[in-house]
């Protein structure tokens, strides 16, 4: 089941005006505890930490867009409107580009108080790496990188599948995505097991990835930045990352912004050393954090007026 043009912009704007409220059950949650109990099991059953992974990912994408299958399905019984109205809320469920930008202002409004502890801890609750440490250039660097880089596998790319898919795509992507966050981990524990996991989710934000960074250099002159700046940077210095697909936006969002971002992380008490992406023409601050949200907020935007724009194309074609 495919949503509906107002449906979808619905979906948008419930995410844009709630955001991820605590009260409401979230299905990432669902997910992530489904996750924990099927690798428990895994675990015991079997020794091939390969065969157990690749078994996880098929459960947990299978019951996740399964349950969200028969919900569709049970609301389609009653009325189609229902059946809309349920994947709008299951589709505003996918999206987090008012929860990236509240949890990340956090960080934000910490160092303007100067609460550097307090600014640790908040980017410690969005980012992977160590924190404790860190000083304020460093911290803006992080909150600018944790934008910029979920603005592909936080908005852009549950809208897409949204937009192609539907519910069921969406909730499947989020599934994936959720996986890699669990179990995609290059350490003893996850080398092998979370591989699958890993794996897949590279090949489900590969697209994504290089739609955002194109929608950021579209939208960046509209906001005030840089469009060159975006293009070039993404060129040169999208593959500037362990992951594949990661590098595209934050390259982009680097040379919009005209900032630098890689370099020096610690994880779990050792040193990281990853190649720079961008060039230092800007210091890393509120600005650029707040450039970083305008650049998510437009590659939405941006996204959503092509498609809507498709759509009505389409109709009036037939």
């Amino acid at each position: 089941m495919t949503l509906s043009p107002a449906a979808l912009l619905g979906a948008v704007l419930l995410d844009l005006v709630l955001g991820d409220p605590r009260w409401l059950p979230h299905p990432v949650v669902l997910i992530g505890r489904l996750i924990t109990r099927v690798e428990t099991v895994l675990r015991k059953i079997t020794a091939n930490e390969r065969v157990a992974g690749i078994i996880l990912l098929l459960i947990t994408v299978g019951v996740s867009t399964g349950g969200v299958s028969l919900l569709l399905w049970l609301a389609g019984l009653v009325h189609p409107w229902l059946a809309q109205i349920t994947g709008m809320l299951v589709g505003y469920t996918c999206l987090a580009a008012r929860s990236l930008h509240a949890e990340s202002a956090r960080v934000s409004e910490a160092l303007g108080r100067g609460d550097l502890a307090a600014a640790r801890a908040s980017l410690a609750m969005i980012v992977g790496r160590d924190t404790e440490h860190l000083e304020t250039p460093d911290i803006w660097r992080g909150a600018v990188e944790t934008v910029a880089e979920n603005s592909s596998d936080g908005v852009i790319a549950p809208l897409l599948f949204l937009m192609v898919g539907g519910p069921v795509a969406a909730i499947a992507y989020k599934a994936v995505n959720t996986l890699d966050s669990m179990v995609g981990y290059k350490n003893e524990r996850y080398l092998h097991f979370g591989w699958a996991s890993a794996r897949f989710d590279d090949l489900c934000n590969w697209l994504p990835a290089r739609v955002t960074g194109v929608l950021m250099v579209i939208v960046a002159p509209l906001i005030g930045l840089s469009a060159g700046g975006a293009w070039r940077i993404m060129l040169r210095d999208g593959r500037n990352h362990s992951s594949p697909n990661s590098g595209i936006p934050e390259a982009a969002a680097a040379g919009a912004l005209r900032v630098r971002l890689g370099g020096s992380n610690r994880y779990f008490g050792q040193e990281v050393v990853k190649p720079t992406i961008g060039e230092p023409l800007h210091p890393l601050d509120a600005k650029a954090w707040q450039g970083a949200v305008r650049l998510m907020y437009g590659a939405e935007g941006a996204l959503v007026v092509v498609w809507l724009l498709t759509a009505v194309a389409c109709r009036g074609a037939s």
